[in-house]
């Protein structure tokens, strides 16, 4: 072989591993992950402090013994942002801290409990909708009321779901970017789960900016941007609920599960590297969701909740179609109080039926 031949084969090797370490790292996670081990995943929400975190630490050795390999723990602004002290959830503005919240050092140590166990973190900020919860607005939108949706309207949150940030406002994404860089690299996490659920307000007349637009549009602007950001700047995974992509006039799913509000058509708007995961909590003989967003290209997750029958379902339904880009079952906790985790029946039980092989259909 000659020297030249020699030099050229080793160009080609060197050009090809610079191509993969460009490609984005959910392309790399996708053909490294497909002969992984299914996703075994728990959303947690309310673990708001450095002490709630090393409570929670206590219990990963059990959760990962039932069997869980993925955690998604909902951060929001209960973390101590240094960019943005600000927007610290139970900030004051003569900087007194009614709580104190997740720090660096905190997620660090937590990050670092996870990984020994081999369990997948992936923290969550929940982004555009859930601004608000009942007479709580929450700190972006108090603090900058400016930023919101249908500013002025639904005085102490009265007649309104949740508020929403107003997605055409490039003010409002630079400062979430900062706050969402702060947590990825506090947790050292590799995904990030953005909410986008129940959103309701894109297009509503209350809204001066989006009043009269396009609802898919918006909608898919907002998932755009936030992709931009974290997978092709951060390259990080992103994650979010499902909810709005799916089209409630053709899926008898409701105006919670699916979509009635005219989002769901931003499904062909959005990149496909997204990790959707469509939540489903009642019972159901089929729940089509699943193989249109595979049909899409889109890796799943489906989410289930409190009723065992429901996920239990929704758990013999998903696993028909055992995939690569079907990475496995969420199990949220919604309402169950921290020290009943380990016991919680849908937990255990439904771990238990994924330990069942699936029976598999013919699915691309």
């Amino acid at each position: 072989m000659t020297n030249t031949l020699i030099l050229a084969r080793a160009w080609l090797v060197v050009l090809f591993l610079a191509m993969v370490s460009a490609w984005p790292s959910q392309a790399r996670s996708l053909l490294e992950s497909k002969h992984a081990k299914p996703w075994r995943a728990v959303h947690l929400l309310d673990y708001d402090s450095d002490a709630d975190l090393e409570a929670l630490s206590q219990n990963l050795g059990k959760l990962a013994s039932l069997g869980i390999n993925t955690l998604v723990l909902e951060v929001d602004y209960n973390f101590d942002f240094k960019s943005h002290p600000e927007l610290r959830r139970g900030f004051t503005g003569a900087g007194f801290k009614v709580q104190s919240p997740i720090t660096r050092d905190g997620a660090r140590k937590f990050a670092g409990a996870c990984r020994k166990l081999g369990i997948r973190l992936i923290p969550e900020f929940q982004s555009l909708g859930h601004q608000s919860w009942k007479g709580e607005t929450f700190p972006l939108l108090t603090v900058y009321p400016q930023f919101d949706l249908t500013p002025g309207a639904f005085p102490r949150n009265e007649g309104v779901y949740c508020r929403e940030w107003d997605p055409l406002n490039p003010a409002v994404t630079k400062i979430v970017f900062e706050l969402m860089d702060e947590i990825i690299d506090a947790f050292r996490a590799e995904a990030l789960h953005v909410g986008m659920d129940e959103i309701f307000l894109l297009g509503s007349e209350l809204s001066p900016s989006t009043k009269g637009q396009n609802p898919a549009a918006l909608f898919a602007k907002a998932v755009n941007d936030l992709h931009q950001h974290l997978v092709r700047r951060r390259h990080v995974d992103m994650l979010m609920w499902g909810d709005r992509l799916i089209d409630g006039k053709s899926y008898d799913f409701g105006e919670w599960e699916s979509s009635i509000n005219g989002t769901a058509a931003a499904i062909d708007m959005i990149p496909k590297d997204i990790i959707i995961c469509p939540w489903h909590y009642e019972p159901r003989e089929a729940y089509q969701s699943i193989p249109m967003l595979l049909d899409k290209g889109f890796r799943v997750l489906p989410a289930g909740w409190n009723k065992l029958e429901a996920t239990s379902a929704l758990i013999a339904y998903s696993r028909k179609y055992d995939k690569p880009k079907l990475l496995g079952h969420l199990f949220t906790t919604w309402g169950v109080k921290k020290e009943s985790l380990l016991d919680f029946p849908v937990l255990v039980e439904g771990l238990k039926l994924l330990q069942v092989e699936p029976q598999s259909t013919s699915h691309n």
